[in-house]
């Protein structure tokens, strides 16, 4: 089954949601970066949060960054999404210890940590990007976009996500929610949305159930209603090319190339996002010198 999100709108007009299905993005990410079930876990979570993040941006030829750096093993997590809500992103350390809360639960707090700081950067094609900081409160990474929403872009928000790793470490189901209070919203609305939150439980709960993204919305909104306004299919999706890697290269300079070029040996260069590989010759190095 394709990976995909639905947005859509409270029938009263007062709630913005989003919802998606990730599974198959965190499986092709936990398999380029060979993560262990924690960095799964952790790693699974961000790239679900960044999609649904990308997407309800809507800037054409923008993109979404999301960077989280909490001082836990797995050092640093950074997710690019693009409008669509295609996703890709890297950790510094995949393999990490497995830690649980207890048995059968990971403990993603422990392997985010939470001395440090989430960022979202937003290139919303203008002169400059918009970027908001606030320090981490869980390491958990829905509660800490929940805190994102409210302390940066000061929109009453509540973000649930879910990856369940399976006993043989591969990836069951991925999921999660957003949901986000407009101006003007009564009480009542914010304590509907609070009980169907708590009736509706777990994310890898209703996903392992057969939930779909649309089901999963509307158990939480309860009678709020869902108008869905529109679903688009997702997918980890990398945009690296042998130009953009040349661009790279050019930007070391024309001394750093001009050392690769002398030792006479293929220089490969990995894509930091995919496991695709470009393999420079001499030959390759001593082009880009011309060019330069």
């Amino acid at each position: 089954m394709k990976d995909y999100l639905v947005r859509g709108m409270s029938m009263d007009g007062f709630v913005k949601v989003v919802a998606i299905r990730s599974t198959e993005i965190v499986r092709r990410g936990a398999q380029i970066h060979g993560t262990t079930p924690n960095a799964t876990a952790a790693f699974g979570r961000a790239l679900t949060a960044a999609s649904m993040m990308g997407n309800m941006q809507k800037v054409e030829n923008g993109s979404m960054t999301l960077q989280i750096k909490g001082g836990g093993p797995i050092g640093s997590i950074t997710c690019v999404s693009d409008p669509e809500g295609n996703v890709r992103g890297f950790v510094t350390e995949p393999k990490v210890p497995l830690v649980e809360k207890y048995p059968g639960k990971l403990d993603v707090g422990a392997t985010v940590g939470i001395d440090g700081t989430l960022t979202v950067i937003r290139d919303l094609q203008m002169k400059e990007p918009y970027v908001g900081t606030i320090e981490l409160i869980s390491g958990e990474i829905g509660d800490d976009i929940t805190a994102y929403f409210a302390q940066s872009e000061q929109t009453p928000t509540a973000c649930a996500l879910g990856v369940l790793v399976d006993r043989d470490q591969s990836v069951r189901v991925a999921g999660g929610y957003l949901l986000q209070l407009l101006p003007g919203a009564p009480d009542d609305v914010i304590d509907r949305l609070e009980a169907g939150i708590q009736r509706a439980g777990a994310v890898t709960a209703m996903l392992d159930q057969g939930m779909t993204p649309e089901d999963i919305l509307g158990q939480v909104c309860g009678e709020l209603g869902v108008v869905f306004m529109e679903t688009t299919e997702v997918c980890y999706k990398c945009y690296c090319s042998r130009d953009r890697v040349t661009k790279a290269l050019i930007s070391l300079g024309k001394k750093e190339l001009e050392e690769i070029a002398v030792e006479g040996k293929d220089f490969p260069v990995e894509c930091q996002f995919c496991d695709e590989l470009y393999t420079f010759t001499p030959e390759d190095i001593r082009q880009i010198l011309e060019k330069i």
